[in-house]
């Protein structure tokens, strides 16, 4: 995945709180054990009419959302099910970024493992950002600030191996494999160590 070190792109906003993971992409998608296309049927069931056709009035199908990398969304986004697809749609689409006030745990992780970065802010920050869509912000992964256009900079938490891992374009298992070096080195410099049952 690519790396995330400077976000700056408009927002596209949807307010709707408790924005669960069965909207963000519908049970009957999760037959792919791929990620690409998922970005397709981001949002399906609010996104197109019962033809399938696009809804021209929803925020995803506007010209305005269009090459934006940063979603903001209402409080509690994520909740539900667990399920990776999630992130998937999200980053297929193109957000690198989710921002909200109450960002459900396990949806959080999981993007964090999928090159989505979840960004919490103070209720004040939230409200400024829910009634200026489009705003062009800047996120800063290495110094953790989002950027606001009037020149306000907030902090935001990130677990710091997570942030490693979103800094460098890696996964967990794209460390460990990084590693291959070091844990032959340390091997090689202890040998086989005996276990119980050989000793």
């Amino acid at each position: 995945m690519d790396p995330i070190r400077i976000l700056r792109s408009r927002t596209v906003v949807m307010a709707t709180t408790n924005i669960d993971t069965d909207q963000i992409i519908p049970a009957r998608f999760l037959t792919t054990t791929t990620k690409e296309g998922l970005g397709a049927q981001l949002f399906a069931d609010w996104r197109y009419d019962a033809t399938g056709a696009p809804k021209p009035d929803f925020i995803l199908n506007t010209p305005a959302a269009q090459g934006c990398q940063v979603l903001v969304a209402g409080r509690n986004v994520g909740c539900g099910s667990s399920r990776e697809h999630a992130p998937w749609a999200l980053v297929d689409f193109g957000f690198r970024a989710v921002i909200s006030t109450e960002i459900a745990d396990i949806f959080r992780n999981n993007s964090l493992k999928n090159g989505l970065l979840p960004v919490i802010v103070d209720a004040a920050t939230h409200e400024w950002l829910l009634a200026n869509p489009g705003a062009e912000v800047t996120i800063d992964l290495e110094s953790r600030e989002l950027g606001l256009p009037d020149g306000r900079k907030v902090v935001f938490p990130v677990e710091a191996f997570a942030r490693f891992c979103l800094l460098n374009g890696t996964d967990e298992m794209g460390y460990l494999l990084g590693q291959g070096e070091a844990i032959a080195a340390y091997e090689a410099l202890h040998g086989k160590q005996p276990t119980a049952a050989t000793a």
